[in-house]
């Protein structure tokens, strides 16, 4: 979710009551739910909460990039049958496409018995997550006989926690002669890390006088790549000599890349119990996996045609060609109504996405058990709580007639939800529903919460997901 994006910050007057599947009238007057989901479950249904969330930390271990995690998605929706569309002849009903964008994000298809301009079910998620990006000309010589990089932080981000973490470099570099060069480091068994050195608190009085979110600056956020001088030459220069013998490139072409810093961390079970996922990037891989993995269930044809919709950069606000303020989306709708039969009109495919129906699927801050005055008691989301449902106010909500059939979904289908407005005058967040909205469609916000969100090591609750997964599976074939 992109921190304070779209303007869902200050303006939040339409106040949502929080609810509960399970609760019932004049219980859990003034709670944020009157029932944890996990208490909803069946010995049977604990274990299959378990065991889903086991593939989903494989595919986490993946992801480490937004194309890494498009690959990934693409990798599994292959091994389900589906398939690139390359030809129109390929758009005809029970197929199941891939129409792809430049490796960065992509529309999962099933197609529905109904002509797509009749409306369509769509899951719209975004797989970028907040990290550290290098700049071009990345290795720099240091005070200290040290080697740095020098970077760009990506997303919301706190600087501070980047610090004294170890770190991976993940991406790829295109040559001008042509190569497409894989990187990853710091992941493998014995491959180094890359570390940001903090002051000691030995040497630090200076430093004491920083503010919360001034700990580090934004020319601070440098890791260590190298300590190593030669005979004649500095630390960066050696580390320079090193970057080109190993990927066999020129300097230059570090210009032509795109390498982040991503914590070395892996996903692991948080608590005792086995309750939470901890893991980096879960806003919001999470939401891209588990509408992904929800198209790739749902079996047989559906009478509307139901899509996963998996972007890139919302983070910093859905820009670019691969984001969801591209026309992308456009061009794919135009591309299956014109393989339906007829030739695609701008009227046709204004029309089709005027009859979509939507659920822009983003994670959501948590009610924090260290700092529950950040958040609203009665209107905030708990993790183990189940789906959230976000209430904005302010223009961001979708027409309460197109609502009201989601939570019908929910209720049919007996899955946990409550819902989420944040505090007022506190902060707030957004998805890339706005610019599906843009295009007439209808939209409904969801989400589940995190804790430590935009975080280094961000917590799901197990139940949560799997409430999700089956939400978006049921909204495929939602009537």
């Amino acid at each position: 979710m992109a921190f304070q994006r779209f303007g869902r910050v200050a303006v939040m007057g339409l106040m949502a009551a929080s609810v509960c599947v399970a609760q019932q009238p004049g219980e859990g007057a003034g709670e944020v739910a009157a029932k944890s989901a996990w208490l909803t479950l069946t010995a049977g249904q604990k274990g299959e909460v378990m065991q889903f969330a086991e593939p989903y930390k494989d595919y986490l271990r993946h992801a480490k990039s937004a194309m890494l995690s498009e690959a990934e998605l693409e990798r599994l929706a292959r091994g389900a049958g589906f398939a690139e569309y390359i030809s129109a002849a390929q758009v005809k009903p029970g197929a199941r496409l891939i129409i792809k964008n430049r490796g960065r994000a992509a529309l999962f298809v099933v197609v529905g018995t109904d002509p797509i301009e009749s409306g369509s079910r769509m899951v719209g998620s975004h797989e970028d997550s907040p990290h550290i990006n290098l700049k071009s000309r990345p290795v720099i010589d240091a005070p200290g006989s040290m080697a740095l990089l020098k970077t760009m932080p990506y997303g919301g981000i706190k600087r501070y926690q980047w610090a004294n973490l170890p770190m991976a470099l993940v991406g790829h570099i295109d040559t001008v002669d042509g190569r497409h060069i894989e990187v990853s480091i710091g992941f493998g068994a014995g491959e180094p890390v890359f570390v940001i050195a903090d002051a000691a608190p030995h040497s630090d009085s200076q430093l004491r006088s920083r503010t919360y979110t001034t700990v580090f600056g934004g020319e601070e956020m440098n890791p260590v790549i190298g300590s190593i001088p030669g005979e004649k030459s500095t630390v960066a220069a050696e580390v320079m000599t090193a970057l080109r013998a190993r990927y066999k490139i020129h300097d230059e072409d570090l210009v032509s890349s795109e390498l982040e810093l991503v914590p070395a961390t892996q996903p692991a079970d948080v608590g005792i119990d086995g309750g939470l996922t901890g893991s980096w990037g879960q806003d919001d891989k999470l939401s891209a996996y588990t509408s992904v993995r929800a198209l790739l269930d749902v079996k047989g044809t559906p009478k509307k045609t139901a899509m996963a919709y998996v972007t890139n950069f919302e983070e910093t606000g859905s820009v670019n060609n691969t984001g969801a303020g591209s026309d992308f989306l456009d061009m794919a709708f135009t591309t299956l109504l014109d393989a339906q039969g007829k030739p695609a009109t701008a009227l046709g495919v204004r029309t089709a996405m005027r009859n979509a129906a939507v659920l822009s699927a983003d994670c959501n801050d948590g009610v924090n058990p260290i700092f529950p005055g950040n958040s609203e008691n009665s209107n905030s989301a708990v993790l183990g709580y189940g789906v959230t449902v976000k209430k904005y106010g302010a223009g961001f909500d979708p027409n309460s007639e197109f609502e009201a059939r989601v939570l019908r979904v929910l209720d049919e289908n007996h899955i946990a939800w409550q819902t989420q407005t944040p505090k007022v005058d506190v902060g707030g967040g957004g998805t890339i529903g706005g610019f599906l909205s843009r295009r007439n469609m209808e939209v409904l916000d969801i989400g589940i919460p995190l804790l430590s969100m935009h975080s280094t090591y961000e917590m799901s609750s197990k139940v949560d997901l799997w409430s999700y997964y089956r939400f978006m599976k049921a909204f495929y074939t939602m009537e």
